[in-house]
């Protein structure tokens, strides 16, 4: 079968490799129909993800079928249509007893520390397995991943009605947090350097826009909140200057999500953590967020289509990355199909 792999940083091979068996009876093998590039792949792909390994069949955003069944699988069937948790954890360390798997010690991410979906099949545990509504088509069902992501932010930022809330970037990461967001508070600040970014998020349910670009972010931001500044921010920016912004911007009592993996360094002001006692938490990936994500969907209160803009078969791999790359404004989320 065919798959992609990043040998090291830059170098993007197609490839032949074995195909899965069933390893185990409760596992399902999965024939892959479309898979996301991410920002994080693109980061594994020039090497500045520091969370990967070499070399790795790369891919985390998995939509598959269902071909065969191992004999103690029964929440599956063959011809299910299904999308793939990402996480793998063990379940018996401090983390995964405290009910937060996604940052197991032992945590393995599929396409980042093991193979992910950028092959044409997959064996996997039907636990790992969440079916598709019809009603969505696997393209589109890419977008529920990162749409996972940005249920995982907002929950650990414990996110209520009452909260004003900036959302620092409004990339594919930053859009996805907005449509979770909306659905909790309608006080919410989108800030971003793309005017076309910034009427998106209006659309999509922003109630105030920043153009960093032009304007003074905590400036608008207070101005944006009776001075107080944002209850809630979180960096969908992730570069080495935002965690310090945001610290600015928040008010007293608030919370900063971070969700970056860059390494750089990055100044901190105690002063302003400590005087305001603000909250800095973490948020990674997605600690068992399908179903939510896929009964929001179901329920028509959440819609994720419309966002996938290219696709190219996974044999063009490279044409795609490159396409990426080019930062074209086209650009919405790019897909890998496996019609080819």
């Amino acid at each position: 079968m065919k798959a992609v792999q990043i040998v090291k940083p830059g170098q993007l091979k197609v490839i032949d490799t074995e195909l899965p068996k069933l390893s185990g009876p409760n596992e399902v093998l999965i024939q892959m129909t479309a898979a996301g590039i991410c920002g994080s792949d693109m980061g594994i792909y020039h090497g500045t993800n520091a969370a990967a390994t070499y070399p790795r069949i790369i891919g985390h955003e998995m939509v598959g079928r269902v071909v065969e069944t191992g004999p103690q699988v029964s929440s599956l069937k063959v011809d299910d249509r299904v999308i793939i948790n990402q996480v793998t954890s063990c379940g018996h360390c401090y983390p995964c007893r405290m009910g937060r798997g996604n940052v197991c010690d032992h945590l393995a991410v599929r396409g980042v520390h093991i193979d992910g979906g950028y092959r044409e099949y997959m064996a996997v545990p039907e636990t790992d397995c969440y079916v598709l509504p019809d009603t969505i088509s696997d393209e589109d069902a890419v977008m529920i991943e990162p749409t996972t992501i940005g249920i995982q932010a907002c929950t650990r930022a414990e996110l209520n009605k009452d909260d004003m809330l900036l959302i620092y970037g409004s990339g594919a990461l930053g859009s996805s947090i907005l449509k979770t967001a909306r659905l909790i508070c309608g006080h919410i600040i989108v800030a971003d350097i793309q005017e076309d970014k910034l009427e998106e998020a209006r659309r999509n349910g922003a109630a105030y826009t920043i153009n960093t670009r032009e304007e003074d972010l905590v400036a608008k931001v207070k101005e944006f909140t009776m001075e107080h500044g944002a209850t809630v921010s979180i960096d969908a920016v992730c570069n080495k200057d935002s965690l310090s912004q945001l610290l600015q911007a928040t008010g007293n009592a608030g919370r900063v999500i971070t969700m970056g993996f860059s390494t750089s360094p990055t100044e901190v002001n105690q002063f302003v953590i400590t005087s305001r006692e603000l909250d800095v938490r973490g948020s990674r990936l997605q600690n068992k967020m399908f179903g939510k994500a896929i009964e929001l969907i179901r329920d028509g209160k959440l819609d994720i289509t419309g966002s996938v803009s290219h696709t190219f078969p996974l044999t063009k791999a490279q044409e795609a990355f490159d396409f990426v790359d080019s930062h074209d404004p086209s650009i919405r989320k790019v897909v890998l199909t496996f019609d080819f």
